[in-house]
């Protein structure tokens, strides 16, 4: 993992179908998904490269809907790929259910809007840890509760980027 996730992460040369099926740039909007905030990175097709965007605030789980569709919508977004919090050994977290409620809302919301945006569930283990590794190295964070969301998302969008071949498509069960 590269320590410029700040700036933006770069993947390795993976050029997979999934990732860029068209062969022109895509956004793809990462999410860290979280009950109090959600972090976002917007991550490029053409490039591999992801950068943190911005934190989303929660309410028990909940964005503003308006708010979420708005940025997706703006940004022209192709893909979300949401972060599924596994426990390590593989099985589903209550965090992880809820992430797929939201994932599952999310597709269905844009499916009402007549959108084509995918949406997709990745594993995200550790990547939270990792943020605050990076950011505690990298001097972005000062104190342990400042807010690495952004970063988690990142790491999640280039950890997708690197390894689009381990997700669950969420709109393929037409929601």
């Amino acid at each position: 993992m590269p320590n410029s996730c700040k700036s933006g992460c770069k993947s390795g040369d993976n050029t997979s179908n999934s990732i860029n099926s068209r062969g022109k740039e895509q956004l793809i909007l990462g999410l860290d998904y979280g009950v109090k905030k959600t972090g976002m990175a917007l991550g490029n097709t053409l490039t591999l490269t992801a950068r943190p965007f911005d934190i989303l605030p929660m309410n028990n789980g909940q964005p503003n809907w308006d708010t979420l569709l708005k940025i997706i919508h703006t940004w022209q977004v192709a893909q979300v790929v949401i972060g599924l919090p596994l426990n390590m050994d593989g099985t589903s977290s209550p965090l992880a259910k809820r992430a797929s409620k939201f994932a599952r809302r999310l597709a269905h919301k844009l499916m009402e809007q007549k959108s084509a945006v995918k949406i997709y569930l990745h594993d995200e283990r550790l990547s939270s840890r990792e943020a605050k590794d990076i950011a505690w190295e990298q001097g972005w964070i000062k104190q342990p509760q400042d807010p690495i969301d952004d970063i988690s998302a990142c790491i999640l969008l280039n950890s997708y980027l690197q390894n689009p071949e381990y997700i669950t498509d969420v709109t393929a069960y037409g929601v």
